[in-house]
């Protein structure tokens, strides 16, 4: 790998890693030397939008309001038209120099997310969870760089896919960023350090980690919309687009024990169901999930996560060790202390004079100071490994993380204690490998407009868990 530092323009930019993939994984991608050079002589970096709402948006966003020089949004797709013309219209009253996106360039349907990859150099994608194993292959297939949010797959061979392609593209010198944030944020790496560094808590013993909150959105069907695209326009609420909300949403949390007990759970077991969230119209996911995960260290992690209104929300981690306790919290309080409950660090953003972040129990909420936007950080960093041609694959812990989140899903649904090797090693596909505008919905209602919801202990017509 060249870790060169010198100063680099717009067309080095793309030429570096261009020129690399050319090389190496012509043959495997398809790729001709040609259609390489092509790119590694453009003066743009040309990005690709593949899913088009909100999360989209805002990593389209955050990918041109980088200081890197040549970066230009070139093409857009959604499965809905109007929401890729919406992402557009937005991003225009942000970037109006660097939104290049003629009419031709915006794709829509299922199959418009190929014309962006082969059109694009760096390519963002946010669609549903689980399209994103295929997408992030196609992606790899056509030697690009990638943007691509969490969770990276909805089932166990969703996942092993990710697995496979993460080494592919590594083969193929590509740059690999994945929206598990808290990563990137300086709050939680200076924690880590104290943690693994500076041993301020000791050996962790258990953990403590929350995404408690309020609930989602939902869209009512539209006349004459098809039962598959009524589906994925309300992805969130089937297992087949979203993995519940364990993993589309408390990944963030699952991610950041799995980072810093430093690997995955051997096994979990746990609880779920719907109580408020119990109409027909809210799909099959769960509106609760408690889990208790296992690693091999025996250190066990208690994960809570639910959509309720007039509850307790939380959405933070915590870990306990044999010296003391580390809180952590996105909004910058983070803090330690010993068993007496003793403050023995805590977290002072960049640019804070003084007035460090002081913990939840003091009612205060911290200062970020000048610390980065991780969101915005995590495009700096993909497109700075990319110019200076330094190794970049989040790929692997994301799709860790997401197999981890699965394996929680599997347990709740199941009510069973789940061994993490057997559901690394299932075969049960939510996610078609192929869905076209033609394709059945994978999960239809009944006859009283039902979808099948896992019932822990029980055999559920329609569900499959492990």
């Amino acid at each position: 790998m060249n870790n060169e530092k010198t100063p680099t323009t717009r067309r080095d930019f793309i030429g570096k890693t261009a020129a690399t993939a050319a090389v190496t994984s012509v043959a495997s991608s398809g790729l001709t030397i040609a259609q390489s050079a092509n790119v590694a002589g453009s003066d743009k970096i040309k990005v690709g939008l593949i899913g088009s709402g909100g999360r989209g948006s805002g990593a389209a966003n955050q990918a041109l309001s980088t200081k890197q020089e040549g970066i230009v949004l070139h093409a857009v797709c959604d499965a809905f038209k109007e929401k890729a013309e919406g992402a557009l219209s937005n991003l225009r009253t942000k970037h109006a120099d660097k939104v290049q996106v003629d009419d031709s360039r915006i794709f829509s349907g299922l199959d418009g997310y190929k014309k962006v990859i082969d059109s694009c150099d760096l390519v963002i994608l946010t669609t549903p969870p689980g399209f994103r194993p295929y997408h992030f292959e196609a992606a790899v297939n056509a030697g690009k760089n990638i943007f691509m949010e969490k969770p990276v797959a909805v089932d166990a061979p969703g996942v092993r896919k990710v697995q496979e392609m993460a080494k592919i593209a590594d083969e193929k010198n590509l740059k690999v960023v994945v929206g598990l944030q808290r990563r990137y944020q300086n709050c939680y790496i200076e924690a880590l350090k104290q943690v693994k560094e500076q041993n301020i808590i000791g050996d962790i013993v258990s953990g403590q980690v929350y995404w408690n909150g309020g609930g989602i959105w939902f869209r009512d069907k539209q006349p004459g919309q098809s039962e598959l695209m009524y589906q994925i326009n309300n992805w969130y609420f089937f297992t087949w687009l979203c993995g519940d909300h364990i993993n589309e949403q408390h990944i963030h949390n699952i991610d950041v024990a799995n980072w810093f007990i430093g690997g995955h759970p051997e096994s979990a077991q746990g609880m779920g169901g719907r109580e408020q969230r119990v109409d027909k119209k809210f799909g099959q996911i769960f509106d609760h999930h408690y889990v208790e995960y296992t690693y091999a260290n025996g250190v066990r992690v208690n994960s809570q996560c639910r959509h309720q209104s007039g509850v307790y929300n939380a959405v933070r981690e915590e870990f306990t060790g044999t010296k003391g306790k580390i809180y952590l919290i996105n909004s910058g309080a983070c803090y330690a202390v010993d068993h007496k409950g003793n403050t023995i660090w805590k977290y002072r953003p960049s640019g804070d004079a003084g007035g460090a972040a002081e913990g939840e129990q003091k009612g205060k909420k911290a200062r970020r100071g000048t610390d980065p936007d991780p969101y915005q950080t995590e495009h700096d960093t993909l497109q700075a490994a990319i110019r200076d041609n330094k190794p970049l694959n989040n790929a692997y812990y994301g799709a860790e993380s997401t197999m981890t989140a699965v394996l929680g899903r599997m347990a709740t649904y199941s009510g069973k204690e789940i061994k993490w090797d057997e559901a690394l090693n299932s075969k049960v596909q939510h996610m078609p490998a192929i869905v076209t505008a033609e394709t059945e919905a994978p999960v239809k209602p009944n006859a009283e407009g039902w979808y099948p919801v896992a019932i822990p202990g029980q055999k559920v017509e329609g569900v499959e868990i492990v």
